[in-house]
């Protein structure tokens, strides 16, 4: 997962991807053996600690950079048509499809992670008492059967890789508030381990098949035999220098 240049996640894109496949596999089942344990353990840490993680839960939320990448998303498309015929342009242009990862990077994950929730109707850990870890309740239209996957991970991640793919410098930065979001939820009392997991790997899988569709178009990517590149911004970095005081 850490050559970001590669056209999927985890060792997918080598012939050797079924033995990460497995190890997942192998994972996800240990996980669900001990949901509950692993679960009650993170609700018993020390108040400061529970605190902390209450504190920083809410940034698993997609509203804050959803509503900042879409708002910049019109912007520079309004920008782009109204410099149709001018030297900027080409800077709006590279703007919009900049803007608009971001916004479908992070968003479509999320997407799919609030949809695959309501269709799996997991019990939380709040009613564990009452039907276990493995109670399913499609479409109960209930928070409290909204557990698989975790959307505040599924988010974390996606943000994550869609900051690693244009800045690989921060990709590391990304990663650790990521794992501190999905940690959170499981302090919280809100998910067990296999949701965020779930959640883990949703998020990343997401933001790499939306790297790779703007990428077949050209909108900010490139393929490039079995990876995909970035492509440089430089009428943008043309249109910074233009406008840079002297």
């Amino acid at each position: 997962m850490v050559d970001l240049g590669q056209r999927y996640p985890f060792g997918l894109a080598s012939r050797k991807w079924p033995l990460p496949v497995l190890v997942a596999l192998a994972v996800f089942v240990d996980l669900l053996l001990y949901d509950h344990r692993y679960s009650a353990a993170a609700t018993s840490l020390p108040p400061a600690v529970v605190a902390f993680f209450n504190g920083i839960t809410r940034w698993g939320e997609s509203d804050w950079i959803l509503i900042p990448s879409f708002v910049l998303l019109l912007l520079s498309a309004a920008g782009m048509f109204a410099m149709r015929h001018r030297p900027q342009h080409a800077a709006m242009l590279e703007l919009t499809m900049l803007f608009g990862f971001i916004f479908v990077g992070v968003g479509l994950p999320s997407l799919v992670s609030n949809l695959a929730k309501r269709i799996v109707g997991r019990g939380r850990p709040d009613v564990f008492d009452q039907v276990g870890t493995l109670a399913l309740h499609p479409f109960a239209g209930s928070y409290d059967f909204e557990s698989f996957p975790s959307g505040h991970t599924t988010t974390a991640f996606a943000a994550a890789m869609v900051l690693g793919f244009l800045a690989p410098r921060w990709f590391w930065l990304g990663l650790v508030y990521a794992a501190a979001i999905a940690v959170s939820r499981l302090v919280v009392g809100a998910h067990y381990p296999t949701d965020i997991t779930g959640g883990a790997i949703l998020g990343t899988c997401g933001a790499y098949a939306v790297r790779n569709f703007f990428a077949r178009r050209g909108w900010g990517f490139e393929p490039d035999g079995g990876a995909v590149l970035r492509l440089p911004m430089r009428a943008t970095a043309t249109a910074l220098r233009a406008y840079r005081p002297q």
